[in-house]
């Protein structure tokens, strides 16, 4: 088993900045896909941008290119840069794992999931 432990959520005003992070444990021997996710009120959860071991090849979605940017250190913490933060980007933000080597948006193929952070942003 993983475990995922994302941090860094808030409140902060539309143009500013917040970085989240994702903590894993456990069994995290192997290569893994680590993936960001987020979810607004009434709406699906949504890819945002995924990274793979290493932070070799990133992936992200098109409503965040250019401002959100991830990466992953080798102590097992993979990270969100969020810029330029709208109202739009107001949800619950995931952090996500999957075995493997190749990037995914889909959200059933990750296998482990963190309890979310809330991100809030206000105009």
């Amino acid at each position: 088993q993983v475990q995922l432990v994302e941090s860094g959520g808030g409140l902060v005003q539309a143009g500013g900045s917040l970085r989240l992070a994702c903590a894993a444990s456990g069994r995290t021997f192997g290569a893994y896909v680590m993936g960001w996710f987020r979810q607004a009120p009434g709406k699906e959860r949504e890819f945002v941008a995924a990274v793979t071991e290493g932070g070799a090849s990133t992936a992200y979605a098109d409503s965040v290119k250019g401002r959100f940017t991830i990466s992953r250190d080798n102590a097992n913490t993979m990270y969100l840069q969020m810029n330029s933060l709208k109202p739009e980007d107001t949800a619950v933000y995931y952090c996500a794992a999957r075995r493997g080597y190749i990037t995914s948006a889909r959200a059933t193929t990750y296998d482990y999931w963190g309890q979310g952070t809330q991100v809030t942003v206000s105009s």
